[in-house]
């Protein structure tokens, strides 16, 4: 390992008040200290303010400090339904059908997946990205997935319209 990545290493380990030493050792290599060895000639180094960001209670909304036309950063890059025809009906007979989701990052614990059919909770939240729809009615629906922390959204897909075409056998 290279002196600077020891330097670097050196301060990250020291409590934010300590004062280094800069000092030539024995074998004539630069070599930093939190504590001046005896004997030797020592420089102290002087080091910018080191950032340091408060930590927020839980509950308390952090400052918004965004411009206010940026959104906020969300967990997840991707979150989207895949799996529904954009521009035909789905054929479902029994009204049953698979839906998938695309979600970059993976789904981090506790984190789970909840389906919204037509705006209200659908089925049991889950933590795979494959969701089953049973016994839809025919007709236009709207579809969203959401990324939830027990009872709180932390992200929702766009909303997808699609519409049920059931044949009925005689």
């Amino acid at each position: 390992m290279g002196r600077g990545f020891l330097f670097i290493l050196l301060l990250i380990a020291l409590p934010a008040m300590a004062q280094i030493y800069k000092y030539t050792d024995a074998n004539g290599a630069t070599a930093y200290s939190n504590q001046p060895p005896d004997g030797v000639s020592v420089q102290p180094v002087h080091l910018p303010p080191l950032n340091s960001i408060e930590r927020q209670p839980p509950g308390e909304a952090a400052p918004a400090e965004a411009a206010p036309n940026e959104q906020p950063q969300k967990p997840y890059e991707v979150l989207e339904l895949t799996g529904l025809p954009n521009t035909e009906a789905l054929r479902a007979n029994n009204g049953t059908f698979t839906i998938n989701v695309v979600i970059k990052p993976r789904l981090q614990g506790p984190h789970l997946m909840r389906l919204l059919l037509d705006d209200q909770p659908y089925g049991q939240p889950v933590n795979v990205p494959i969701l089953q729809l049973v016994n839809i009615d025919r007709g236009e629906h709207r579809l969203a997935v959401q990324v939830i922390d027990g009872e709180n959204v932390v992200q929702q897909s766009p909303t997808a319209t699609f519409t049920v075409q059931r044949v009925h056998t005689p």
